[in-house]
């Protein structure tokens, strides 16, 4: 079968794989004055110290178009999956490269899909546009893709919201308030690719209850299940425990959130894809 390269940017929380023709390419980080590049050879010890520490105005950049360029140098075929467009211009930058390549290397063929989420769903969605890749005709990946997103979620849960407050997402006296209450606020990645609000929890246990219901109202049934946390092993062992309970069979992995999925999700939070 004929080569096709996969390239995903760095919301999914993955490196670059050869083994799977995998490509990550990353976005980019702004913390006061200094400028992170989320990719593997990021310092993820100094970003998260960054981040706990930052009091200004901060923010990202998805890539430009010369780095999603250079990540299809070479190909004929490829696919681009990337973090929701609801909240990033990535996807639009990566259909704009497409284009230009496509119109500089005529006969190539590349596919830009938008996961309306990011983190740990992605991972999902990697996975199965690898095994989709192995079998499926390049013209049908598409159909065959949104089927399976259909039926993949992404839940949240986030100890802090001292970032959300210093992009001026919330005030900075709520977000004062839940730290103070240890509440943690529970939400979901929308059809529409939009981060909405669930509900709210207290203390570790309460919120890992609260996941693991809204996992079920979403009608999980035993799928495989990816959780990415940021410094927060103790709760994401204590959702999977939760889960196997319930679904002995059930296939988890426990990953860490990597630079631009911290940014959001900081200190404590929890980000769960899941298939049905």
């Amino acid at each position: 079968m004929e080569e096709i390269k996969l390239i995903v940017d760095s919301s999914c929380n993955l490196k670059s794989d050869s083994e799977r023709n995998l490509t990550v390419v990353p976005l980019t980080i702004n913390l006061e004055n200094q400028t992170f590049l989320d990719n593997d050879q990021m310092d993820y010890d100094v970003f998260l110290n960054k981040i706990y520490e930052n009091k200004e105005k901060s923010g990202t950049s998805c890539p430009n178009l010369q780095e999603w360029l250079d990540a299809l140098a070479g190909c004929k075929k490829a696919v681009i999956l990337t973090v929701t467009s609801g909240l990033s211009g990535t996807y639009s930058s990566a259909k704009q490269a497409a284009q230009i390549y496509q119109e500089e290397n005529p006969g190539s063929e590349i596919l830009v899909l938008d996961s309306k989420s990011a983190g740990p769903e992605l991972k999902l969605l990697v996975d199965k546009l690898v095994e989709l890749l192995q079998k499926d005709s390049f013209s049908s990946i598409s159909e065959s893709f949104q089927t399976y997103q259909e039926n993949t979620h992404l839940l949240f849960s986030l100890e802090s919201l001292h970032n959300l407050a210093v992009n001026g997402r919330i005030s900075s006296a709520t977000a004062k308030i839940a730290g103070i209450l240890h509440i943690r606020m529970i939400g979901e990645a929308s059809k529409e690719g939009k981060l909405e609000p669930l509900g709210k929890a207290r203390g570790s246990k309460k919120t890992v209850l609260e996941l693991f219901k809204n996992m079920e109202k979403q009608n999980y049934s035993g799928g495989k299940v990816y959780i990415d946390h940021v410094d927060n092993q103790k709760d994401a062992e204590s959702l999977k425990e939760k889960i196997i309970e319930k679904f002995p069979d059930a296939k988890i992995e426990i990953g860490i959130c990597h630079g631009l999925c911290s940014f959001y999700a900081e200190k404590g939070g929890l980000m769960v894809g899941f298939e049905n």
